[in-house]
């Protein structure tokens, strides 16, 4: 089972739905929407009583196109993508690009799903869906869309690679309230796949992916530093802050006391050891180890991110 395709030629972490799980979600669709219309022709059956024949209809007519044509649109148009019975099976239906579907998206598949659903009892849509690879059916075809799995397996999520040591702690400062999950998704995906896909089309992704980072942050990146180890850093300073804040709430919930950690036993000191320490001269304070420069390659090959020139 392939995954979704970008035109850039990036696989996104997206895995198309096959017919079961499509079709158990258009039953529970089907059983939702189909209460409804029956209450609402119940009630308009009963105000429209007074009514001619022919008014009768038109109202029969127009709750139908309401409530079983125009409902799911307005539903998948709100939700982007997510109706009660996709929600329900961990589907949702996306752009070809693997983006959030539009008005015209919705609108494009309901009215197939009138003629490959609702006519024909779901038969002309079960033959699209085992006909096409990734299981579309006419009307995803027409719409450019798709129907993807959002709940994968926790095990194939890959391993985000982790900064360069010289952009540690440099985004410290920067704003991340504005930038959307969906942005941080596909920078995690990009950031886990880099390394499999062209330098080209890496390198353009990257630069796409920080622009948009710095749209939402109003902060460039430092002078000199790749599109893709900006986003590394940046990504590295999420998860710190996340991290902090899981520590503080562990050390709160526990009455200031993190589980696991030992505080350090002090020593009583005697008088005269005090003395001594304060009459001791001056002495020069731990020297650093200096950097080597085999370990500064290890460490850029490790990641794979070059420091700036």
């Amino acid at each position: 089972m392939s995954g979704v395709v970008t035109g850039d030629a990036v696989v996104l972490g997206l895995q198309p739905a096959r017919l079961p799980s499509r079709a158990l979600a258009l039953v529970l669709d089907l059983l939702a929407v189909w209460a409804v219309y029956l209450l609402i022709t119940v009630g308009l059956a009963m105000a429209t009583a007074s009514l001619d024949e022919a008014a009768q209809m038109a109202v029969s007519i127009a709750s139908f196109l309401l409530v079983l044509v125009g409902a799911p649109i307005a539903v998948e148009t709100l939700s982007h993508g997510r109706s009660l019975g996709k929600l329900a099976c961990g589907l949702r239906v996306v752009r070809d690009d693997g983006g959030p579907i539009r008005f015209r998206h919705a609108l494009v598949r309901g009215a197939m799903g009138v003629v490959e659903i609702l006519m024909t009892l779901g038969v002309v849509a079960c033959i699209a869906s085992l006909v096409s690879e990734r299981g579309r059916r006419i009307g995803d075809v027409f719409a450019g869309t798709l129907v993807v799995r959002e709940r994968v397996p926790a095990a194939r999520s890959a391993v985000v690679p982790p900064p360069p040591p010289w952009l540690v702690g440099r985004f410290a400062e920067l704003d991340l309230s504005a930038v959307p999950d969906a942005l941080w998704l596909e920078i995690r995906q990009y950031l886990t796949r880099m390394r499999q896909l062209d330098p080209g089309v890496g390198r353009r992704l990257s630069e796409r992916l920080a622009d948009e980072l710095v749209a939402r942050t109003g902060t460039p990146p430092p002078p000199g530093v790749p599109a893709a180890a900006y986003l590394a850093g940046v990504v590295a300073e999420r998860q710190a802050r996340e991290a902090r804040r899981a520590f503080a709430s562990a050390g709160q919930g526990g009455g200031g006391q993190v589980p696991g950690f030992v505080a350090p036993v002090v020593q009583p000191v005697s008088t005269a050891s005090a003395a001594k320490v304060e009459n001791a001269p001056p002495t020069a304070g731990p020297v650093a180890p200096p950097v080597v420069a085999s370990e500064v390659r290890d460490s850029d090959a490790s990641t794979g991110f070059a420091p700036p020139a």
